[in-house]
């Protein structure tokens, strides 16, 4: 039926009016608040209730938390809009902020701890956070806010304003355009916080092993007729020793959420401001040993701890929705973001299995403008039996980059008995501009439906313009994607899909040393191809899945007298992913999953490297973690975590490897009605529970140190 019929019927014999105001709003009016004279004996005089309807073309209406609360029952898809999990033809996943505070995440690292596909690409207290998904890299600078690439902080991104963490596993080119690093593993999209249709007024007090300190104020408020806006502002700071010895973070966060709406129009807008300052920061480490020597001890700093790490965000974006016809919605976004780090650390070279290394430090400092833009169109329609969801989005992003380095002496010491470090002051040279980019790009796509969306059909194509400008030399290419997806559900709680898509990255631009020096190669097209079942059990889903990812990559061909250097090798991922998340039973929840993984280095040219596993790609990633409400004490919930690696590849000759890990987790919460009737809830957690010392990731073979174990203990208040 129509909405209007639909509201109409269910409300038959009730007595109840219907009064439309738009396309997607109606107001319901009881008898007694029209009707003369006093009201009937026994009855209720009620306010009048605002029904407002959720127009499927919008994305600020968020998909509701699954069985549990931890993960939403959908998420945002770039150019297709929202889409539930069940009509997705890809593999995501959506965190909660329920998740974010149970869990005490500071970081996306933390949130992401969750899933089996992802891996933190670097130390522990080292203040970055890149990612490796299905065994490629991440950058922090690829993750997108609210849709938009290149707003999101480039370094680390803390967790105190976000609603929701999505992960897209996998390229995503056409539903997102080529993000600024080229990452192809997958996607990482952060929603911001919006006031919610309850006053809310929150304090949280936190404390982090060794002696961090720290707070976080949510207050959020809606007012104006029918309360159709909304503000939400978020600020935290923390600072003190973690819980590596000499290492000390102080980070800091203000950023407000604002939102609006009418019938037919809806628009938000963020500013914020983030701030981080890391001494004794160690980011990863170089071997040029015959071997990878044990890890040295997590929670003891080896390196010197007047190495730190500073940066400072400013951000900002607006973003627009409006509805032109039921069926059609306009939509655009546009945002700000001013990035500047200064930096004093080195990169340890360990030279000896005995742990010796050689490092040089290095001041730096830089700066990332950025500013993006997007605007697009989604429309339904039918044509005879077939639903049609019609989107079209135009993309632009512009970044420019600087930076100014000048190394200081060398110094030499050992992983295991780091000794004594005489601090080095080392200028700074002004910051210079090195780079300058931009992206833009036009996607189309149509998803036909048949059968009540029993049969869905997903294609699209983006095309994309690159051009750079790094270090003087130019770089313009134009590529076009394109992408198909497949959902097919012969049962209401079975999904079976497929997708073919992929992923670019910009082609680089020969060097001397080879016969076709100064050529610039085209982008590298990235190649998925993925298929696999999901199930919803009703309050537990699970998901399946197989997956080939093939990404190019440029070798020497050998030649006279000079080699060549062409775009013949090739980097293949193949691998099968078990996930689930919800509850088991009323009081039992699940989340996380297994990732197997098979990476090679195909037609490399070299005989050595020939077939060889890639680099930090381990053959199997676990992490399962669940949640208990215990029966003798209700208000009591107990959590645990396990997370395992396998070995790992540092050198492409795979003469060099890390050996497996496996961490575990432990956790409580307990909640009570404190003196203002409104809930206070205490949380302790242990991360890495027994102090497992270990190499946790290998990133473009280099490696970094897992963290030490970490106590974390917070107290929420509302008022």
């Amino acid at each position: 039926m129509p909405p209007a019929q639909a509201l109409r019927t269910l409300l038959a014999g009730t007595g109840i009016n219907v009064r439309l105001i738009g396309p997607t709003t109606a107001t319901l009016v009881l008898p007694a608040t029209s009707a003369a004279g006093p009201s009937p004996n026994g009855a209720i005089e009620l306010d009048t209730i605002n029904v407002l309807g959720t127009n499927p073309n919008s994305t600020m209406t968020l998909p509701p938390p699954y069985a549990g609360g931890q993960v939403a029952t959908g998420g945002q898809l770039g150019l297709l809009g929202n889409r539930s999990v069940m009509d997705t033809p890809f593999n995501q996943i959506s965190y909660t902020s329920q998740t974010i505070q149970d869990q005490q995440a500071r970081t996306l690292v933390d949130v992401l701890n969750n899933d089996p596909s992802v891996r933190h690409a670097t130390s522990a207290g080292g203040g970055t956070d890149p990612f490796v998904v299905r065994g490629f890299s991440v950058t922090n600078g690829d993750i997108s806010m609210n849709g938009l690439y290149g707003i999101a902080p480039p370094i680390s991104v803390s967790t105190s304003f976000l609603e929701r963490v999505e992960v897209l596993k996998g390229p995503s080119a056409l539903l997102n355009g080529m993000p600024p690093g080229g990452s192809i593993g997958g996607s990482i999209n952060v929603l911001t916080k919006r006031a919610g249709e309850e006053p809310l007024t929150q304090v949280t007090t936190s404390y982090v092993s060794r002696g961090q300190l720290g707070a976080h104020v949510d207050i959020a408020r809606r007012f104006g007729q029918d309360n159709a806006c909304g503000a939400r502002f978020n600020g935290s700071y923390a600072a003190g020793e973690t819980s590596i010895i000499n290492n000390k973070d102080r980070p800091g966060v203000a950023a407000l959420g604002l939102d609006c709406h009418t019938d037919r129009f809806r628009v938000s807008a963020d500013v914020g401001y983030q701030q981080r300052r890391t001494d004794g920061v160690t980011r990863f480490s170089y071997v040029t040993a015959e071997a990878v020597p044990a890890a040295p001890r997590a929670g003891r700093l080896f390196t010197p701890p007047w190495w730190y790490l500073e940066t400072k965000d400013l951000f900002g974006m607006i973003s627009g929705e409006f509805d032109i016809a039921p069926n059609i919605t306009a939509y655009a976004s546009a945002g700000a973001h001013n990035f500047d780090y200064d930096q004093l650390y080195g990169t340890p070279t360990i030279e000896r299995t005995n742990g010796n290394y050689i490092a040089q430090p290095n001041r730096g400092v830089g700066y990332n403008k950025s500013a993006a833009a997007q605007a697009g169109i989604r429309a339904s329609a039918t044509t005879w039996i077939v639903d049609h969801a019609l989107d079209f989005n135009a993309s632009t992003l512009h970044q420019i980059a600087g930076a100014g380095d000048n190394p200081g002496s060398k110094i030499k010491s050992n992983i295991y008995n780091p000794g004594y470090f005489p601090p080095e002051s080392i200028s700074a040279r002004a910051a210079a501009k090195y780079g300058d980019t931009k992206l833009t790009s036009i996607g189309v796509a149509d998803t036909l439906s048949l059968f009540d969306k029993r049969i869905q059909f997903m294609v699209g194509v983006r095309r994309q313009e690159i051009d750079i400008v790094n270090f003087g030399q130019g770089y313009s290419k134009g590529a076009w994607s394109p992408a198909f997806g497949l959902v097919l559900r012969p049962w209401e709680n079975v999904s079976l899909y497929a997708n073919y898509i992929q992923g670019l990255q910009q082609g680089m631009t020969v060097g001397d040393e080879y016969a076709n020096k100064d050529q610039v190669l085209p982008p590298f097209v990235s190649k998925q191809v993925e298929a696999g079942v999901k199930v919803d059990w009703g309050r537990l889903t699970t998901t399946i899945s197989a997956f080939q990812i093939a990404q190019p990559n440029a070798v020497s061909v050998p030649g006279s007298p000079l080699p060549t250097l062409a775009v013949n090798g090739e980097n293949r991922n193949r691998g099968v992913e078990i996930n689930a998340f919800g509850q088991v039973t009323e009081d039992i929840r699940l989340l996380g999953g297994v990732m197997f993984l098979d990476a090679r280095q195909l037609r490399t040219g070299s005989a050595i490297n020939e077939g060889k596993n890639s680099i930090g790609a381990p053959d199997v990633q676990v992490n399962l973690g669940g949640e208990w409400n215990t029966p003798f004490e209700r208000r009591l919930t107990l959590t645990g975590r396990m997370i395992y690696t396998s070995s790992q590849f540092v050198s492409a000759d795979n003469k060099l490897s890390v050996p497996a890990w496996t961490r575990f987790d432990l956790g409580a919460r307990y909640t009570w009605d404190g003196p203002w009737n409104k809930p206070v809830t205490i949380r302790f957690d242990v991360q890495n529970v027994f102090d497992r010392s270990y190499w946790g990731s290998v990133f473009f073979g280099y490696i970094g140190l897992g963290a030490p174990r970490t106590f974390l203990l917070s107290t929420t208040f509302n008022f």
